[in-house]
């Protein structure tokens, strides 16, 4: 699975409990109707491949979708997603033109020597 969008948040590593494990959050928020924030989680290794990159930037993010069971005291199960990145890139986005616009201006032969329409 993948996900695009733009980095909205971007956490430091966090290290957990004194076995060496560690995670890294990023929020991405979705670019469609109706844009989504999501929480993608790197853990371990996978924590290196966020340096490098800064909230604003525009990204891919490839995904493991995993699921857990949890049993309470009481005996009733509990279940508990989470959204693992393994793999970024950054996606181009366009340059801004002057004004912000992505439109070129419109040709214009008026004022060449060879015009002759005559209108």
């Amino acid at each position: 699975m993948e996900i695009t969008g733009k980095i909205k948040v971007l956490n430091e590593t966090q290290n957990m409990g004194d076995n060496g494990f560690r995670k890294r959050e990023a929020v991405i928020t979705t670019k469609e109707q109706y844009p989504q924030h999501i929480l993608v989680e790197f853990i371990q290794d996978k924590c290196d491949l966020l340096n490098g990159y800064h909230v604003g930037q525009d990204v891919k993010i490839n995904l493991h979708l995993k699921g857990r069971e949890w049993v309470n005291p009481e005996g009733i199960s509990k279940y508990f997603n989470a959204i693992q990145g393994w793999r970024i890139e950054l996606i181009d986005s366009p340059e801004p033109t002057p004004n912000n616009q992505n439109e070129e201006e419109p040709a214009s032969f008026i004022d060449e020597p060879d015009n002759d329409l005559p209108f």
